[in-house]
């Protein structure tokens, strides 16, 4: 079990002694036809996804196919495949090692339903839009129809929809606590994260003739055993309850105190009294280190977090502190009469590592079978660079963290301009213009803690919250430079960033956003600060919004400098937890006091496994150490009070002023009803009340996948550059491009 935490695993790309990579297919099969021009007779490995086929390492299906076969292996993909019966999951065979089955670059629950659980009508991943494509649950279903397909066969599963359902978590969608994916896929082995390492390990050991339940060494993997199975009789079970760190985990610790110190002995003094000697601190870190390798943190049952909303809680929190690859310890949670079992997550890759997966090739087009279909995620990415991935934000409504982790992980500026000029040469339709070099954020790119000792130990949820940690470089340098190369590029006549950018980090380096207001903004930027309100800002582990201010002034300074005007587009959440509706009140007032009025609001979306979930769910704030008597937190739940805080964000509509002026006569606040530029809405007209108009109609909160746009209020709307990015509570875009899977939100 030791290979489980290693902490220098092989690199991804030195492959097995007498293994040379496949020359690679135009497209990896999506038929039996193309199977024969490759001359085929069998595929060793067969993806499973909800998504359409499109060959660009933006999306999940087609990055893993190329990792695979850059590993000798023969990859075919099943593309949206019929799940009403088993027929569709044979048309390329049974694959000689595993079926490796995802929902897709989204949750399929997500990616289907609104905030308020309505049904999408189009999905953005899907030729044409077309709605309907993949089942709800799509991990699940897809895996019951390949079992059914070819009884005996293995099956692995990952994406974000696996992974963020490793352990028992709350389904907003049900309203329950439902069971680890595992459970109801009855798969032989769940990949977390970004999988790459774990799954060419696993593909190498396959291939050589391992089966899937046997693999039980591997980071970021989790899977089914018996109760109380353990990988030998050295490891260590601790109960969750002894190891929580007690009070808040915001302030920074030093490292080496953060468990207590280890005794070497006891000892009598010269006065008879017994007295305690402590190793040297060198010889306690190593201890620590030793004994988390063999150490596994028991966290409360399914049946007991099922019932009880402390416990959920308290293993939700477990979770996230047992989050860093470099101190995180195995985990396990009973089902019933068995156990699933949480290896570490896995090792961040190199930059080199990270070259490798993106230099693969990739015809970087949609399936042909698609023809000239509208695909709209690709219509956003398909001109857009990924410069790394990974987010040390910590912000609790984000999947990021449980997903990809708090480590970036960066490209090299050569392997990030050697993608620029793919697009240019490959991608059709490209007229010089670059829409996005970002990521998770934008501007993360290369920042990671001053010392790695700090960070392998750190239990910290954000390097950024309350404050910038002291230990974090906030250097832009790399980042300015690599704009400067970009645009130098034969060809590029414009690069925008698109994926928005962490303004408290930006803030921090003023050369960054001259360059940026200078050279990388089409009138509009995004910008997150999700709220104006101490409350709920706490709740979600953002900066008070006088950070947000800090970087306007520089944002409007360097734009002002360039001769440009150009305009933030901040984005707000509603119904957040902790929000109450005074909160919403107050942030509608400064809305109006700085001139913003939202085209498009969005509520916020419990999705699995976020802390703000647990908080939805449990009523109590996972941020602070659990008990009966512990910190309640505020939720916003019933239809009419999330309506509420929905048209607050949209008081300029005359749609909304109904209900708000219902709510403000009932928060006795009158005072903001009338005519005069201090007033929030205007009084009930006459012609209102003969029409009697219908109270509680927040239009435009269309739930996650709505756009949060907001326009200057003023006169003279400057010109947009380009069409807002696809947002979700739990992401911000449409696939961030060269994630093995995604659904992660942006800062």
């Amino acid at each position: 079990m030791n290979s489980a935490v290693s902490a220098t695993p092989t690199p991804i790309f030195q492959l097995p002694a007498g293994v040379t990579p496949r020359q690679p297919a135009p497209f990896l099969p999506m038929t039996r036809q193309e199977m024969d021009q490759l001359g085929w007779d069998e595929c060793d490995i067969i993806l499973v996804t909800g998504d359409c086929y499109i060959d660009h390492p933006s999306f999940g299906m087609a990055l893993v196919g190329r990792l695979l076969e850059a590993q000798g292996l023969r990859v075919g993909i099943l593309a949206q495949p019929d799940w009403h019966s088993a027929d569709a999951f044979k048309a390329l065979g049974k694959p000689r090692l595993f079926f490796g089955v995802t929902s897709g670059n989204m949750d399929s629950m997500i990616n289907q339903y609104t905030a308020d659980k309505k049904p999408r009508s189009d999905d953005a991943y899907t030729p044409g839009a077309a709605a309907g494509k993949r089942p709800d649950r799509a991990v699940n279903i897809y895996s019951q129809r390949c079992r059914e397909a070819y009884p005996g066969v293995q099956i692995m599963i990952g994406g974000i929809e696996a992974s963020l359902r490793r352990i028992a978590q709350y389904d907003y969608w049900s309203d329950t606590v439902r069971q680890s994916a595992l459970i109801y896929a009855k798969a032989d082995l769940l990949l977390f994260g970004n999988a790459e390492r774990a799954l060419v390990e696993v593909a190498q050991r396959a291939a050589a003739g391992e089966k899937l339940k046997d693999m039980r060494d591997i980071r970021g993997t989790a899977f089914l055993v018996p109760y109380g199975w353990k990988p030998d009789a050295h490891w260590l079970e601790l109960d969750s309850s002894t190891v929580d760190t007690p009070g808040r985990i915001d302030p920074h610790l030093n490292p080496y105190e953060m468990q207590p110190e280890i005794p070497q002995g006891n000892a009598e003094s010269s006065t008879g009294v017994q007295t305690i000697k402590f190793l040297p601190l060198a010889d306690r870190v190593a201890a620590r280190k030793a004994a988390r390798k063999t150490t596994v943190i028991r966290i409360p049952a399914f049946e007991a977090v099922a019932h009880d909303p402390v416990l959920y809680a308290h293993a939700s929190r477990t979770l996230h502190l047992e989050a860093n690859p470099g101190n995180a310890r195995a985990m396990v949670q009973q089902h019933g009469e068995r156990d699933v079992w949480l290896n570490p997550p896995p090792i961040p890759l190199t930059t080199p590592e990270m070259d490798y997966v993106f230099g693969l090739f990739y015809a970087r087009n949609p399936h042909p079978s698609y023809a000239d279909a509208h695909i709209p995620a690709w219509e956003m990415i398909k001109f857009s660079v990924n410069i790394m991935r990974g987010c040390f934000g910590g912000c609790t409504f984000c999947s990021i963290t449980e997903h990809e982790g708090r480590i970036i992980q960066s490209r090299s500026h050569e392997s990030i301009l050697s993608e620029i000029e793919e697009i240019r040469d490959k991608t059709r339709g490209f007229k010089g213009h670059i829409t996005d070099l970002g990521g998770p954020t934008a501007n993360m790119y290369r920042l990671a803690c001053k010392d790695p000792k700090i960070e392998s130990s750190c239990r910290r949820l954000s390097c950024v919250y309350p404050g910038i940690c002291e230990n974090l470089n906030t250097d832009h340098s790399s980042l300015v430079q690599l704009y400067r190369k970009a645009r130098a590029v034969p060809g590029v006549k414009k690069i925008t960033i698109g994926s928005g950018v962490r303004y408290d980090l930006a803030s921090e380096s003023p050369e960054y956003v001259e360059e940026l207001a200078k050279h990388h903004v089409s009138g509009y930027l995004k910008i997150a600060p999700e709220h104006t309100e101490d409350g709920p800002l706490s709740k979600m582990m953002k900066p008070g919004i006088g950070t947000f201010e800090k970087f306007r002034k520089l944002f409007d300074y360097y734009s002002e400098k360039a001769g440009k005007k150009q305009y933030l587009i901040p984005y707000f959440i509603a119904a957040h937890p902790g929000t109450t509706d005074e909160d919403m009140l107050n942030l509608a007032l400064w809305l109006k006091k700085n001139h913003f009025r939202p085209d498009q609001v969005q509520a916020f979306t419990p999705t699995p496994m976020a802390m703000a979930t647990t908080m939805w769910h449990t009523g109590r704030n996972p941020l602070k150490k659990l008990s009966r008597s512990s910190e309640k937190v505020a939720i916003v739940k019933a239809a009419k009070q999330r309506t509420l805080h929905k048209a607050f964000l949209r008081y300029h509509d005359p749609a909304n002023w109904p209900i708000l002026r219902e709510a403000l006569i009932a928060m006795g606040r009158r005072d903001l009803i009338g005519h005069s530029p201090n007033h929030l809405i205007p009084p009930e007209t006459a012609a209102e009340r003969s029409m009697k108009a219908p109270r509680g109609n927040a239009r435009g909160g269309g739930g996650p996948g709505t756009p949060d746009r907001a326009r200057p209020a003023a006169a003279g709307k400057p010109r947009s550059g380009g069409k807002p990015a696809t947002r979700e509570t739990g992401a911000r875009r449409a696939p961030a491009a060269g994630k093995a899977t995604t659904g992660t939100r942006k800062k």
